[in-house]
Formats: structure tokens, sequence, C-alpha cells
């Protein structure tokens, strides 16, 4: 396909079945990309066209494409967001394996699940690919593990210090110790992170008793409700409700480059 072809492109598309106005800003966007770009592939993702978007949800189009470049552009169709990520094939493999390493394989969910609007061999491809990443489960390393576990606690420890001379600070921290400790909670039982949305729907499909701690949390009226709160959901998940011992492995550090060069005796 050709810069100058974006009509046969175009006449190659399908369409998920939307409501006209997502319909309507989904063709606009298509036609933004080709117009500027040169697709070898176009999806379709996100909430919208999987029928569960929300008031102010997104439409995604993951766009593949030759060039040696990416690009995102984010943009309004109508009354419609859009988002949209221009990528060659080199660069989705590595979204893959750098999006598994943290838990979020957002790149694999997109294209796995999206709708083909332009269809090609190599996106058949890439959508195969997504599949297995999707199936691997993104386990954490022992140091990851420890790692996670030490951050949240020691918020939640952070909290406490301040609770008497600054109670709104240790608002602030408790509740990032609690949505820390929810995403470890999680992460470490399933090896994968839902979106922030869904993080407690997600939390009562698989621990309806740490999901009622959380929503305990954030519905208190007191402080110390939160602080109960927040240590019930500590003892369950982290383990811990500050310090801790541990020690991380030995992590080779190469010598600088002076060293190497310095004269005998």
């Amino acid at each position: 396909m050709t810069l100058g072809a974006p009509d046969d492109a175009l006449a190659r598309c399908r369409w998920p079945d939307l409501s006209p106005r997502y319909a309507s800003a989904l063709r606009a966007a298509v036609d933004l990309v080709l117009e500027r770009f040169e697709p070898l592939a176009i999806v379709a993702a996100g909430s919208i066209v999987r029928g569960c978007g929300d008031a102010s949800s997104d439409l995604d189009l993951f766009v593949i494409h030759g060039a040696p470049y990416k690009q995102r552009l984010q943009r309004w169709f109508g009354d419609v967001p859009v988002e949209i990520f221009v990528n060659p094939p080199a660069a989705v493999r590595e979204y893959w394996a750098a999006e598994h390493q943290r838990g979020r394989p957002s790149t694999a969910h997109m294209l796995a699940t999206g709708f083909p609007v332009l269809g090609s061999p190599l996106l058949d491809e890439l959508r195969a690919e997504s599949a297995a990443w999707l199936a691997r489960r993104a386990a954490l390393t022992p140091d990851q593990d420890t790692w996670e576990r030490y951050s949240a606690a020691t918020l939640l420890e952070d909290a406490l210090d301040v609770v008497e001379r600054d109670p709104v600070m240790a608002s602030a921290l408790l509740a990032e110790a609690v949505l820390a400790m929810v995403r470890y909670h999680l992460r470490a039982r399933n090896g994968v992170l839902p979106r922030t949305k869904d993080l407690f729907a997600e939390l009562e499909r698989c621990d309806p008793e740490v999901a009622r701690s959380a929503r305990r949390f954030f519905e208190a009226a007191s402080l110390e409700s939160r602080i109960a709160a927040a240590h019930a959901i500590a003892d369950v998940s982290v383990r811990a409700r500050g310090f801790f011992a541990w020690e991380s492995e030995r992590v080779p550090v190469a010598a600088p480059a002076s060293d190497s060069r310095r004269e005998p005796g």
C-alpha cells in the first residue's frame, strides 16, 4: 500500500458494531490515520469496542506501519476522545516484553481483543503472538516481591508517623498505601494488574475479604477507622505494617573505566 492510495485501504476496512456517535468518531479517526500514515494494519480497541465503556471512555486505535518510528496522537472526533498508537512491528514486540515484566500487558490486550479494522497477514501473526503473551503469568521475582511489599508497608508506616501533626497528609498516605497493597495483592495472585478503574472489581472477584476491607477504608468517616481497615489489608496482603528486615540479591556492578586503565604499581 502506498501513501497515495488511502481510498483502497478504506475500501478494505471493516467496522465494529458501534452506536452512531462512536462509529462516526472511529471512521474519522481512521480517515486521519490513512491521510497521515501508511498503515499495514489498524485495530480498534478499548472498552467502547468491547461494549462496556464508561461515560468518559475513549476509543483506542492501534496502527501498525512499516516506518522506523513510533508516535502517539490524542484527538477529539466530535465529542469522542481517541488515542492513536502508531508503531512498527519491532516496537510492538518490545512493548510485549517490557509490559509483561510490569504485569500490565496493555499492548498485547489491545491487539488480541481489539477489532481488526484493517486486517493483514502481519496482523494475524501479531494477534496470535499477543494472545500467547496474555497467557503467560508475569510472576514477580523474589526481589521484586519483597520490594513491592516493603514499599507499600513503609507508606503505611509513614502515614502513622504523621497522624498527630498532619492528619490530612496521613490520610493521603494511607490511601496511597492501600492502593499499593491492593495492586501488590492482585499482581502476586494473578500475575497481571487490571486497569486502575477495575482494581476493586477484580479484587472482589479473587479476594472478597480484602475487597471488603478496601471499600471499608474508602467509605470510613474517621481516620481511626481508615487506619484499622488499612491494617487489615496489610496483614493479609503485604504481611507487614512498616519496616521489616530483608536483603536484596547481590547485583554485579562494572568497575569504572578509569580502574581498568590504571597503571600497575
